[in-house]
Order: C-alpha cells, then structure tokens, then sequence
C-alpha cells in the first residue's frame, strides 16, 4: 500500500492499495464522532460493493443508509442533488456523522458538494471505484455538479477526510472506462512527468497500477498545496479539458469525459504545434501513446460550435480563456487567450 499525504485547508491521506474496501470502517471509526453513515453510489457500483462497504461499517458500529441513483453524467445535476439532501435530512444526518462516496467521478462530485452544502459542511470519505476518480476527481477537494449549460458550473472546494483507492475496483471496470481513467493518466505526464510518459510508452500497467496511481496522485496533491482553490499553478489539471468539455456538451454528454479529454489534448497539442509553441514530434507521439489505450485523437463536430460550447468554460474570465498548452513533451503551460482568438485555437486543433 502507498498513502500520499495531502496538507491543504484540511489535511487528509489518500491511501492506494488492493483490499482498502474492508478496512473503510476502521478507518472511518478513527475519524468521525458520530456513528451514522451514509453512502451514496450507483446503479453501476452499488450491486458490486454496495454490501461489502455497508458491512464493513456496520462491523465498526456504524448505523448505516444508503442512496443510489442512476447511474451517468446525467444524474450529475440539481434534481439529484436536492433528492440527496432531503435523504440526508429525512436519515437525520448530524454534522458529527459522514458521508461516503462509493464509486467514479460523478459520485464523488455529488456526495461532495452535497456534504459541503448540507448542514453547512459534514465529513465525506472518497472510494473512488474507476481508475478516472482514482487519479483525478477523488483528490483535491473540487466538488460540483452540471448545469444546463455546461459542467461543473455549481460547486465547492471542499476536502474529503479520507480517500481509499482500491485497486481490486479497477478490476471489475468495462475496458471503456478504464481508457478513461487512462486519458487522465497520460494528462498527467503531459503537464509536466515525461517519466510517466515513458512508463505508458514501454510498460502495460494495469498490471499493476499501484505505482502509477500513487505517482499520479502525488502530482496533483502537489499542485493542490501549491494552488488548492485553481487560481494559478493547479490549472494545469485542466489540459484537454477547455475543448473537452465543448466535445463532451456538443454530445450532449453521451461522449465520456475521458474521451473526450483525450481529444481535447491532441487538439491543443495540434494548435501548440501549428503556433510553433511545441516540437512537431510531440503530436504523433501523444497519438501514438492515445491509441495504445484505445484513446480517440479526433472529432466529428466543427471549430464553431465547439467554440460556442467554450465559452461557459469556468477558465473564462471576462475577455479571456487560460488554456493549458505542451511546449514539449511532457511539459505544459498556463496561456492566456483572447475569447475570440479561441476560435481560431480550435480550428488550428481541428486542422489535419
């Protein structure tokens, strides 16, 4: 087992290893003071884990509910979220009680903003249950859920006490969405660990993902100590995501997140390369490594309607987008654009 350590607003540990599911309720019995537990999961995770995280609490003496919902992007959103505080009222959650997110980025999203808002803030536990939540979305505190126009509009930073990444979870995900997962790992070499670049390259690592994982974690807890509330260095998480959030919206969210963020990457490393900002050779590469994980690199919607979809993009401000840009091969930058110019970023990305 591995634990990365995170010191933001609130220090907590993120703890990657096979077999954590069965140590939940200890580790929760160290934590909160109440003894009530709620988990929320989904129609997808709930009948694989569900029963063993409830037992593992129980065995620890918590008294335990549950609330799932259907499973996708689409769930991610007001009704759902109004739906689970009235469980956690009606369940009569206290604020000494918790929360436990049992599943991939949209349960952690939820359950996250939903304990920084109920009650005016009660402690959640993260067990992200897909390699996507595992890497990214369970660490660092960002919580939201979507709007009609666009994701992630209506949120709140707010640190989970506790992150457990099993491995043994992975094991059970569709190959699709561990490509996913897979695109947030290549993100991660892409903004600054040409190292992690080389161990995708030559290495298979589902195999053993342990060290990838912690690798990958430990890089993002480092930007979230730099920049835990996303104003300055930790904007680099975002590389892929500006034009992949237009590709996600322009599918009206049937195209996953991962995916998306994949071409939204070789789209931006595409423009990099057109502005000369980034060597040539970094382009086929990123594509060849995208294909090794069953990756897309392109898309079917054009410059325009992807450029509409990004100008809700919460890295908007006032007359500017920051996008993330490569300058080489596993290194990136912070770069400010006009919002008109945008467009012409895009179609550079959609260029062949």
């Amino acid at each position: 087992m591995t634990t990365v350590s995170v010191r933001a607003s609130r220090s907590y540990e993120v703890k990657v290893g096979r077999g954590l599911l069965d140590t939940l309720g200890a580790e929760a019995a160290a934590l909160l003071k109440g003894r009530t537990a709620a988990i929320v999961s989904d129609s997808n995770v709930a009948p694989l884990y569900l029963d063993r995280t409830k037992a593992s609490l129980e065995q620890a003496g918590f008294q335990v509910c549950s609330f799932v919902f259907p499973a996708g992007e689409g769930s991610k959103n007001g009704q759902t979220y109004l739906d689970l505080l009235e469980f956690l009222a009606e369940h009569q959650i206290t604020r000494s009680d918790g929360l436990v997110a049992l599943g991939g980025g949209v349960v952690g999203d939820l359950t996250g903003f939903a304990a920084a808002t109920f009650l005016r803030g009660v402690d959640f536990i993260q067990i992200p249950t897909t390699l996507l939540a595992a890497v990214d979305a369970s660490v660092g505190g960002k919580t939201a859920i979507d709007l009609k126009n666009g994701k992630n509009l209506a949120g709140a930073f707010y640190q989970p006490r506790l992150v457990l990444c099993d491995l043994d979870t992975l094991d059970t995900l569709p190959a699709e969405t561990f490509a996913d997962g897979c695109a947030e790992v290549i993100k991660y070499g892409m903004i600054g660990d040409p190292g992690l670049l080389d161990l995708l390259e030559t290495t298979e690592f589902k195999k053993d993902p342990e060290e990838i994982v912690a690798r990958c974690v430990a890089r993002k807890r480092d930007l979230v100590e730099q920049d835990e509330f996303d104003t300055g260095a930790r904007q680099l998480l975002n590389l892929g995501h500006t034009i992949g959030h237009g590709i996600e919206a322009c599918s009206g969210y049937q195209l996953s997140h991962g995916k998306a963020v994949a071409i939204g990457m070789t789209l931006i490393t595409r423009a990099a390369v057109s502005f000369g900002l980034c060597p040539a050779e970094a382009l086929p590469r990123l594509q060849s490594l995208l294909k090794k994980y069953c990756l897309p690199d392109a898309t079917e919607y054009g410059a325009q309607a992807l450029y509409e979809k990004t100008l809700s993009d919460k890295k908007r401000t006032g007359s500017t987008i920051r996008l993330v840009v490569p300058t080489a091969w596993g290194r990136s930058q912070l770069h400010q654009v006009a919002v008109p110019d945008l467009l012409q970023w895009i179609e550079k990305g959609l260029s062949l």
